[in-house]
């Protein structure tokens, strides 16, 4: 993602045609937990690491959590980038299953030195609210700090669900830090289709 140092001036700033901008929030955890917490699912539910070759399980995965939030990083990925992330061993992906069907996503990176990110986390439509979210927290948690790392950190941002700041905040993260970002539409790109996130305005560039 790339940032800039400049900040917007007060008041309304235009965007260009065809672009989105969203609030994003960055949160970090700058101590393992004592204890750590234990990630207790009810028995039909499992955390599986995913084939680094299945990369249409992942996508449609990917989409099923994601598209409802305007997700569109690794929808817009080639097959070659996305084969390299999910066989990087620096990176952890897993998909949580109930029954066998994929009904979350967990990522964590560690090409930081010292530190690990959580890359994508979230779960399918329907399955919100039940303890399955704060369960794969924990697990998250505790896979992070299993290594060694004095930094545990995320962002979340103006597009994700409205729940989505306050549980990373009782979860243990600490806000540090905002910024605005600015992208290309995805559902204009073809990356997502049009009626994803039908709560963020899609708005056509005007013809000349």
């Amino acid at each position: 993602m790339t940032t800039h140092t400049t900040p917007l001036p007060p008041g309304y700033s235009p965007l260009p045609p065809g672009h989105l901008a969203n609030i994003v929030t960055f949160l970090e955890m700058g101590a393992k937990p004592d204890p750590l917490p234990a990630a207790l699912f009810p028995p039909e539910v499992t955390l599986t690491s995913f084939d680094p070759a299945d990369l249409a399980g992942y996508r449609a995965l990917f989409r099923r959590v994601g598209d409802p939030w305007l997700w569109f990083s690794q929808a817009a990925l080639p097959d070659a980038e996305l084969a390299a992330l999910l066989a990087d061993p620096q990176i952890e992906s897993f998909a949580l299953r109930q029954d066998g069907e994929a009904i979350g996503i967990l990522q964590l990176d560690f090409r930081e030195a010292e530190a690990c990110e959580l890359l994508f986390f979230g779960l399918a439509p329907g399955f919100t609210a039940k303890g399955l979210g704060g369960a794969l927290m924990r697990a998250a948690i505790a896979r992070a700090w299993a290594k060694p790392i004095s930094r545990f950190w995320l962002h979340t941002c103006s597009f994700d669900s409205p729940a989505a700041l306050g549980f990373y905040q009782r979860m243990g993260f600490t806000p540090y830090a905002m910024q605005v970002e600015v992208h290309t539409d995805p559902r204009l790109t073809g990356d997502l289709p049009e009626d994803a996130a039908p709560q963020i305005p899609l708005i056509r560039p005007r013809s000349p």
